[in-house]
């Protein structure tokens, strides 16, 4: 079965200090319907070339988890990435987004499909349960500093899990 990856935003993608290796981040303007406000997102394009490169070779059915999904499109166009499926469609917040992400997480495993989870909060919110379906080989969660996104030590134990192959571990210069 094709892994699902579950794919945050803030925290995640974007993120403050988003650039990789002294970097500056791409800054660019996303419009939310939800909110009726213009955010500035902050993200590194080699994070965002290689969501896109798994997309598109079929490596995982990349998915919005995220309280963006009323508004994927508006991320979709500023971040120049292909329509992806949304894990859920209604705008959330607070505890209903909490609540949101966990389930979709969980449909994910309880369908018997690897999972892919990152998620700058909600992982380490339920981290027995995420530390549960790594031991049991169902799932990688990274759960990345929020200021920093993900990160390249992040992208290749991503990759690495995709593949089948063992998945190293971070790095402290990741």
């Amino acid at each position: 079965m094709i892994p699902v990856w579950l794919l945050d935003v803030d925290g995640v993608l974007n993120a403050y200090r988003a650039g990789w290796w002294h970097s500056r981040p791409t800054l660019v303007q996303a419009w939310s319907e939800a909110d009726a406000y213009s955010y500035r997102i902050r993200y590194e394009p080699r994070l965002v070339a290689a969501v896109r490169t798994v997309h598109e070779q079929g490596l995982a059915e990349v998915t919005w988890c995220t309280t963006w999904c009323s508004d994927a499109d508006a991320i979709e166009d500023a971040l120049g990435l292909p329509a992806l499926p949304r894990a859920f469609t209604a705008p959330v917040k607070g505890a209903e987004a909490c609540a949101a992400k966990i389930d979709a997480a969980r449909r994910v495993v309880a369908a018997g499909r690897p999972l892919v989870w990152t998620d700058d909060a909600e992982v380490g919110h339920h981290a027995d349960e995420c530390a549960a379906w790594t031991a049991a080989g169902k799932a990688l969660t990274i759960a990345p500093d929020e200021s920093r996104g993900l990160r390249p030590g992040d992208v290749r134990r991503i990759r690495a899990y995709l593949g089948g192959e063992p998945v190293p571990p971070l790095r402290s210069v990741d």
